[in-house]
């Protein structure tokens, strides 16, 4: 019986999935897996049954990758799951900004009482009159599955949409509606467009990547959205080009102290996934990849380790090496299963960085003897016979 356990709580359109070969435990003390959301795993001490983690969600921030990958332990996570729900989110964001939604419904709060409320709204309305969005020019950072759902809702609307993503996948360029002009520099959102969204990942390359000196680029005017992650930008200079008007409003779904001392800011409680289906779609994505991977040691959707994927197993046995990504590790895999008098019928290996994988079919049972000689070849760092 395989040990499952929840770090948060997960929808149970995903862990009713789970076969009877499954247990959801209360304890992590002998999990082969782990689902998580939110909750922070930094300080946990990750028990030796542990085979992987699955995020139902994108960011992996709350997850210590290095630590996971060292102990063999692959972590997954769920892009485009709430794409849809994060998409939506950030139209709302920018319909806000144009309209000046938020003043316009506090202040019908503050005359509720007033008998002639009908008339006083006709004449107090102009103080909230804004701009639509149709002919105006959206730029989007970063062309991912959320990025570029954005684009294509934005040019449906009828915005001149620019993205930009020097690292856009062939499956994400295919998506992409034709009306959205692909470009190759960022410089020309920064410069042309009267609306930014940024939808990247948060890594050293693109902290801080809306500074002092991109704010410097933008438009006078320009609406900035944020529905990625808080630290893409710098908030000292942003609130510097809020109170010189070069940015006109800022909407983001990562308040913080600093965020809410400054105007023109329109705050959501970070809301981007919050909805039943985005929920239901990450669960479900996340046991999926999870039970691929400790029934069959198929890697999809892997933050720490690389995609490899050699379907169902078929053969008598399977042979799962996590090891690092160093030169003759695959001759002497090979080499030890060789002295065993074992026929390798299919194989693959995939790399990622520091890290690799390697996958055996075999038409024998290993025992845990050979087992054991793999483990003891330097740089590999877990091993698993299915």
């Amino acid at each position: 019986m395989r040990e499952i356990f929840c770090l948060n709580p997960i929808s149970k359109l995903g862990t009713n999935l789970l076969t009877e070969a499954y247990t959801i435990v209360k304890e992590a003390d002998k999990a082969e897996g782990i689902l998580v959301r939110s909750a922070a795993m930094h300080e946990m001490e990750l028990p030796q049954s542990l085979l992987a983690v699955a995020r139902a969600g994108a960011g992996v921030n709350n997850i210590p990758l290095d630590k996971c990958a060292e102990q063999g332990i692959v972590v997954f996570n769920t892009p485009g799951a709430n794409a849809n729900g994060v998409k939506e989110l950030a139209l709302a964001g920018m319909l806000l900004a144009a309209r000046d939604i938020v003043g316009g419904i506090e202040w019908c709060k503050s005359v509720k009482d007033d008998p002639a409320i009908a008339k006083t709204v006709e004449k107090g309305k102009k103080a909230f009159a804004g701009s639509e969005l149709k002919g105006k020019k959206l730029g989007v950072i970063g062309l991912g599955a959320i990025g570029a759902e954005v684009a294509n809702a934005a040019a449906a609307l009828g915005m001149e949409v620019y993205g930009y993503d020097p690292y856009i996948s062939v499956n994400a360029a295919w998506m992409l509606s034709r009306d959205v002009k692909h470009i190759t520099s960022a410089d020309t959102i920064y410069g042309e467009c009267d609306y930014i969204t940024v939808h990247v990942p948060l890594m050293e390359a693109t902290k801080h990547m809306i500074n002092q000196d991109t704010l410097a680029e933008m438009k006078e005017g320009v609406v900035l959205l944020n529905f990625a992650r808080d630290l893409l930008v710098d908030d000292d200079a942003l609130a510097a080009a809020l109170e010189e008007g070069k940015v006109a409003a800022y909407v983001t779904d990562f308040p913080n102290p600093k965020v809410m001392q400054m105007k023109n800011v329109i705050a959501i409680p970070h809301l981007g996934a919050s909805t039943e289906e985005s929920e239901d779609n990450c669960a479900v994505m996340a046991v999926r990849e999870m039970m691929d991977y400790l029934e069959n040691g198929n890697i999809k959707n892997s933050v720490n380790y690389p995609a490899c994927d050699m379907g169902p197993v078929k053969h008598t046995s399977r042979v799962c090496v996590l090891h690092r990504n160093v030169p003759n590790m695959i001759g002497q895999v090979t080499g030890v299963l060789a002295a065993a008098g074992m026929n390798i019928s299919d194989m693959t290996n995939k790399s990622r960085d520091a890290y690799a994988y390697t996958m055996l079919d075999l038409d024998e049972t290993v025992g845990e003897d050979v087992a054991e000689k793999l483990r003891a070849i330097e740089g590999v760092l877990r091993v698993r016979v299915i």
